[in-house]
């Protein structure tokens, strides 16, 4: 026992470090309402098929899957239909896996599932993505010349950087309160260098709506799974009170 016990503890202290080490920012919440609106879904469809499946691809999703947000199949043929033929074939990128990895050095992951895979105890994966799509910052250290606050040093470029402006990220140097001869730098906020197509308000909706897009398309029936499972609990408790009933009428003449 003593040693499933250590095991356990030395997993979660894993868990932590990997996670601390990619990005130890508190993730900023996600308008969660976003994901049961249809227009923010068909925006955030949008922009995922014009600034996303350029590199990246959701495999896992057909491109008609779009009706459940309300597009109609001529919509989805003649706005969204860029990298396939057919509104029944999967949303796979525009860049070949070849070239990207010659390009990137790696070929970028799949998003299908993404909202769902960076899910972890600061938070849920559209927190964190939430988070990524709105820090990043130039760093001319990195060879794409950008880096995120969420991720860092992360390979990937900010592809939206031309609707949210190009930004710098600003420190102060501090004295490490566990050592006094150490210096520290903590991050404070974000300097803009260059205006973008978008004010900064307008930008954080726009990503709101791109993540709501992606946590839709991670799990397309979680609403229609909610419905059921409220379902199933209302019938639960008329089930529960009417054998509740049951018991005491059978039992009522039993001393």
């Amino acid at each position: 026992m003593k040693r499933i016990i250590a095991s356990l503890l030395t997993a979660l202290a894993l868990a932590s470090g990997a996670h601390a080490a990619e990005g130890g920012i508190p993730l900023d919440r996600f308008p969660k309402e976003r994901v049961t609106d249809l227009a923010a879904l068909q925006h955030g469809a949008k922009l995922f098929v014009n600034y996303c499946l350029n590199c990246h691809s959701a495999a896992f999703v057909r491109y008609n899957r779009l009706q459940d947000i309300g597009l109609s199949e001529d919509q989805i043929k003649q706005n969204l239909l860029f990298t396939a033929d057919k509104v029944g074939e999967t949303m796979t990128s525009a860049i070949k896996p070849r070239d990207a990895k010659e390009w990137f050095g790696a070929v970028p992951p799949d998003l299908t599932l993404a909202a769902r895979a960076r899910a972890s105890h600061a938070g849920t994966g559209s927190d964190w993505l939430y988070t990524y799509l709105r820090t990043f910052y130039k760093d001319d250290t990195r060879p794409t010349g950008w880096n995120n606050l969420a991720f860092p040093n992360v390979g990937m470029p900010h592809v939206l950087w031309e609707l949210q402006g190009e930004r710098a990220a600003v420190y102060k140097e501090e004295v490490d309160p566990h050592d006094e001869k150490k210096k520290v730098h903590t991050f404070t906020g974000f300097e803009q260098l260059t205006p973008g197509k978008m004010s900064p308000q307008e930008f954080d909706n726009a990503m709101a709506d791109l993540v709501a897009y992606m946590t839709w398309m991670a799990e397309p029936n979680a609403q229609g799974r909610v419905r059921i499972g409220v379902g199933v609990m209302i019938f639960l408790l008329g089930f529960f009170f009417i054998a509740w009933r049951l018991n005491a009428a059978f039992w009522k003449d039993v001393k």
